[in-house]
């Protein structure tokens, strides 16, 4: 059971000073966030996932139906094509691999030129008929970011599931037979078990490397860190533990203002299953659209590019310590 959007808005609202009240007007000219660029299309094709973690923002599973359609795929592959500084299609879920049309997404964006990234599970790639993504992302040369919450097996099977870890393993096993992490670019996302901010990010990816290639023989790119945030499977969990207040009160207490410029709600668009646009993806899990074009089929480059960014609590998410974009 997921949660309503405005439920999520009404809790995670009622927790201290309101994000748009922090950011200082005389450092961004006015109150709120102003887009900067637009080089990044985000796309979340749909909710289905072959797992279910507690952790999840998107509360994706596999009991989740909804997918976009061949038909919202060309509207958004209009754009790209038609706007040059659209440099990187970002295609996420769920497990945007159980879309039927991925592969046909991921080719489309590849003829346009473009850098197409996977956020990839990577246990999808280990279940029955989807074996031929390894080759398939292999051959496009995608870049894969790939969930890993720890280089321990209880860390991460805690938080996604009993043999989620072992599956991982493989899969990244597989993926370095094929050159990922060498010849083409495996970043790993790390995000806390609990109620705690991500630690330094140089810090933890070294442990990641020296722990994942003496262990296993695993090499990947990057390691990138981001706080979980407080929406849909962990809200829930943060709720049944008793701890939302003491992690939103954490969250405000780390904001920091260096991490405004670098958000990707200030570089790209982000597209949901159904075609409708929002600064970025946590924004889709809150219904907070872009007022100002609120559709792919009405999208307007000047408009979206001057537009003024939505914000919650939960954008505190991004800005606390060292941030999550």
């Amino acid at each position: 059971m997921h949660f309503d959007p405005q439920e999520q808005l009404r809790i995670i609202s009622d927790h201290g000073k309101t994000f748009r009240e922090l950011i200082d007007p005389n450092m961004l000219g006015e109150p709120g966030l102003t887009a900067l660029s637009f080089t990044t299309m985000q796309l979340n094709i749909g909710k289905r996932c072959n797992q279910s973690c507690r952790h999840c923002h998107v509360g994706a599973s596999p009991a989740r139906t909804e997918t976009m359609d061949r038909e919202t795929m060309d509207l958004c592959l209009e754009v790209i094509a038609a706007h040059e500084s659209i440099d990187t299609v970002d295609i996420t879920g769920g497990a945007p691999e159980m879309n039927p049309h991925f592969t046909y997404l991921v080719i489309e964006c590849k003829k346009l030129g473009k850098k197409v990234i996977d956020r990839c599970n990577l246990t999808i790639l280990e279940e029955p008929g989807y074996e031929y993504l390894y080759d398939f992302l292999a051959e496009n040369k995608v870049e894969i970011i790939a969930s890993l919450p720890y280089f321990r097996k209880s860390y991460t099977d805690k938080q996604r599931g009993a043999g989620v870890f072992d599956k991982s393993i493989t899969a990244l096993s597989k993926l370095n037979e094929r050159g990922f992490g060498s010849r083409y670019v495996l970043n790993l996302i790390y995000n806390p078990v609990g109620a705690f901010l991500s630690p330094p990010q140089k810090q933890l990816e070294r442990e990641f490397k020296e722990n994942l290639q003496k262990h296993y023989n695993i090499k990947f790119n990057n390691l990138l860190c981001i706080n979980n945030m407080p929406l849909d499977g962990f809200l829930r969990s943060l709720i049944n533990a008793g701890n939302l207040e003491e992690y939103m009160e954490l969250l405000i207490n780390s904001y920091n203002p260096d991490t405004l410029d670098g958000l990707m709600c200030r570089h790209q668009i982000s597209v949901s299953y159904d075609g409708y646009i929002y600064d970025c993806d946590f924004n889709q899990m809150l219904d907070l659209k872009v007022i100002s074009v609120p559709h792919i089929s009405q999208f307007d480059f000047e408009t979206f590019l001057a537009r003024r960014v939505r914000t919650a609590n939960h954008c505190y998410g991004c800005t606390a310590g060292a941030g999550s974009t």
